[in-house]
């Protein structure tokens, strides 16, 4: 199974952008599950300057195949400039989990 999940990590910079963005993945079948996590602190340089700011950390488990349509509704819906997309490999997980993710895209055509 490695290879055929990931989990796409971005960042929002209000839970309402959080929501919107994890509706959007979940209600298009393009993801099992997306968390939503509390805020916390970024510190970056963005434009020759250090920023720092409150963003809500989204951990969206998808199969690798749903990746670029992610990343597509990501950059349509996204408020920042650059969004911060990076998707990770999930090599190994309960399988009966990864099954429920392969799920995601008959429960949106349902």
């Amino acid at each position: 199974m490695a290879g055929k999940y990931h989990i796409v990590l971005t960042t929002c910079p209000t839970p309402e952008s959080a929501e919107i963005l994890a509706n959007a993945l979940v209600d298009r079948g393009l993801a099992g599950c997306v968390n939503v996590l509390p805020a916390m602190r970024s510190i970056y340089y963005w434009k020759g300057k250090r920023e720092s700011g409150e963003e809500h950390l989204l951990l969206i488990k998808s199969r690798a195949e749903a990746y670029p349509d992610i990343e597509s509704i990501i950059r349509e819906t996204h408020p920042y400039e650059l969004p911060e997309i990076i998707a990770v490999s999930i090599d190994a997980g309960l399988d009966a989990y990864l099954s429920w993710i392969d799920g995601a895209k008959e429960r949106y055509r349902a």
